[in-house]
């Protein structure tokens, strides 16, 4: 429902006094595809809705409430912390209503967490729904027994969170004792709308969360739009804890140690004794030895089953992650029935790792389906990736992967129909005077495209549970809805970067030629600015309408060259694509894009902005845009072009980095 625009605070501070906890915003969600206007019916039944849900929510905790008629109808709700005091609810939300206006300018659906409150409204009624979009926060520090902390939260949260479902107010804490100085402190709460069972869903499925991330993190927040739960090191609750856990055993991991050898006897009894210590001794080298030996074993029987495993689709992990996410199991007949028998006239393309079929479902739906080819091993490692990822992945400017199946020897992923392809079936035209070409776009779409592109990004570097970079972010994975809506596709080569890690290292790159990032493509280094340079040279080719690769045989060489060249020259206007030249007065936001762009493929990855300031830029207008450098990759300098793709053991770099070129169109829902 919402879409992530700022974290102002990750880390909450719990020994400042309440005003000052107040205005600690921990972070909000702003839904801006809808908008009002100020002094409208709904700006004043907003402002209505604030009042009443402060006056309210102050005497119970928590309230829903509703102002006016359709289409002007506004749907409130606001929650305050079981453990405050009436008076610190209300400054909290009083604070809240005064913000999220400004944090949301005109948004129709917006929501608010501070450490103490939450505040939330929206033009659609929500009420005793379950809404698990989540933000969840960390705060790393390794513990002396991470397996004992471990031990400690979960059963910790779990005895809380049945309290909670048993209490009124759907709110509960707990402590555990894990040593005579050191403790755990955690709190659950739910909104008090939702039932027994959906309480216990939500606080379930956060905490399922936070396991991932729970090894090693002395802190730990889920915050969802209906319940929240919350653990660490530090009390930072007012009141003394519901329920206390009982203290878990310490976890010793059993080591092997050679048998003490026995003191030597006394002359008379040396030969005795001789004998006596043999036994020790042989244990002492023989058990060390047997205890090797089986461990080797082991160790090569795992890594054979291993290698069996990667040969092969493992289903029970493909579909938890489908069950564990939005997207469900599809049976054989429905899709084969949905597909005409994957009739060759559904055919919309095939790839390495197979054809992909339009279909339409019994209720009218249309889908698309990709199915594996038979023997082959090529997109297995993308293909479990993909559905990692989009089980887990929901925006409206990601494509939605529907389920999957895998029955009778055969592995089928199920995606939406996206009606218009992809972006590079639009942009790119041989001939601009071919009338059977495909309709250009005009300016307005293209803007549009960009920053639902760039809005995509977002989710994925900062707002999803996961922090992932996408690694081939290209006009052919994105594609486009009836509406002209982008989706980014194809996750077979997404990388997690997990805990607080900010980048990672691979000695394999793979990706497509001519978005690759210099520090990439040389050293195998990945972070969230890689995507960034991809989408700077998108947005060129979406603004030029040419692909970066048709300037291999020109005197520019590359998309970003013959770029720089007209930005230095003064005349970035001749980059904008002929077909667009009936919109002169557009020109002034397609420099600012142009500029945008180049800003985007700097070569130094952090000259380059993150992907929040990238949309700032984007959408406003009078935002100040410093210019752009030099970009990577132009001539005169080493360029990819010039670099053989598989480093040879006579180069001078100390890389070791393998290239693997167009490896992720094996997955690409539309292959072409």
């Amino acid at each position: 429902m919402f879409s992530l625009q700022i974290i102002l605070a990750c880390v909450v501070l719990h020994q400042l006094p309440f005003n000052t906890k107040a205005q600690s915003i921990t972070y909000y969600k702003c839904e801006n595809s809808t908008t009002y206007a100020m002094g409208s019916t709904f700006d004043s039944n907003l402002k209505l809705l604030f009042s009443s849900l402060i006056q309210n929510t102050s005497q119970t905790g928590f309230c829903n409430d509703t102002i006016g008629s359709v289409p002007n109808r506004v749907y409130g709700s606001s929650l305050c912390c079981g453990d405050i005091k009436a008076s610190d609810c209300s400054s909290c939300l009083t604070t809240a209503s005064e913000d999220l206006p400004q944090l949301c300018p005109y948004s129709r659906d917006a929501i608010v967490w501070y450490e103490v409150c939450m505040l939330r409204y929206s033009n659609k009624q929500f009420f005793s729904d379950l809404d698990m979009n989540r933000y969840n926060l960390y705060n790393p520090q390794n513990w002396s027994d991470p397996y004992q902390f471990e031990l400690a939260v979960v059963k910790m949260m779990s005895l809380i969170s049945t309290n909670a479902v048993q209490s009124s107010r759907m709110f509960s804490t707990g402590v555990v004792n894990l040593t005579a100085s050191d403790r755990i402190y955690g709190l659950v709460q739910c909104t008090m709308d939702l039932s027994g069972d959906q309480c216990l869903q939500c606080l379930n499925l956060s905490m399922q969360q936070l396991e991932k991330y729970l090894y090693g993190n002395v802190l730990g927040i889920s915050l969802a739009a209906s319940c929240i739960l919350w653990y660490e090191t530090e009390k930072f609750f007012s009141i003394d804890p519901f329920v206390v856990v009982p203290t878990p055993p310490h976890v010793n991991t059993p080591s092997v140690t050679s048998p003490p050898l026995e003191a030597p006897k006394a002359p008379e009894k040396q030969r005795k004794g001789k004998n006596k210590k043999r036994v020790p001794i042989a244990l002492g080298i023989a058990l060390p030895l047997v205890l090797s030996t089986a461990f080797a074993i082991f160790l090569l029987i795992s890594i054979q089953r291993r290698k069996r495993s990667c040969n092969r689709i493992n289903e029970k992990n493909i579909l938890g992650n489908v069950k564990g996410g939005k997207s469900l199991p599809f049976e054989f007949s429905t899709l084969q029935k949905a597909t005409e028998g994957f009739s060759h006239s559904n055919k919309l393309g095939e790839g390495g790792f197979g054809a992909v079929y339009k279909g339409k479902l019994l209720n009218g739906r249309e889908i698309a389906v990709k199915r594996l080819s038979t023997g082959s091993h090529q997109g297995l490692k993308e293909l479990l990736n993909e559905v990692q990822f989009l089980s887990e992945l929901q925006h409206k400017n990601l494509v939605r992967l529907l389920g999957v199946c895998m029955e009778k020897k055969e592995m089928l992923l199920v995606y939406e129909y996206i009606q218009n392809k992809s972006l590079d079936a639009l942009i790119f035209v041989v001939s601009f005077s071919d009338e059977t070409s495909p309709r250009k776009l005009n300016w307005e779409e293209r803007l549009k495209i960009i920053k639902g592109i760039s809005k995509g990004l977002l989710y994925l570097h900062q707002d999803s549970p996961m922090q992932i970079v996408h690694r081939d972010l290209k006009a052919g994975n994105i594609l486009l809805d009836e509406n002209m809506n982008p989706k980014i596709s194809d996750f077979g080569l997404a990388r997690l970067l997990g805990g607080d890690r900010t980048q990672s290292k691979t000695s394999k790159v793979v990706g497509t030629y001519g978005y690759m990032a210099p520090e990439y493509a040389i050293h195998g280094t990945v972070s969230t600015k890689v995507d960034i340079f991809s989408f700077g040279v998108l947005i060129l080719e979406i603004i030029t309408g040419r692909s970066n690769s048709s300037f291999s045989s020109t005197s520019a060489g590359n998309l970003l060259n013959y770029a720089w060249e007209h930005w230095t020259n003064g005349a970035a206007t001749e980059l904008i694509d002929p077909c667009l030249s009936h919109e002169p007065n557009t020109n002034h936001e397609i420099v600012r894009c142009i500029n945008i762009a180049l800003l985007c493929v700097q070569e130094r990855p952090n000259e380059r902005p993150n992907i929040f300031s990238v949309n700032l830029m984007l959408t406003r207008k009078r935002m100040q845009i410093p210019p752009p450098s030099k970009p990577a990759f132009v001539l005169g300098e080493t360029s990819v072009e010039d670099r053989d793709m598989e480093l040879s053991s006579n180069s001078t770099s100390t890389s070791s980095v393998k290239y693997s070129i167009n490896e992720v169109s094996c997955t690409e829902p539309y292959p072409r």
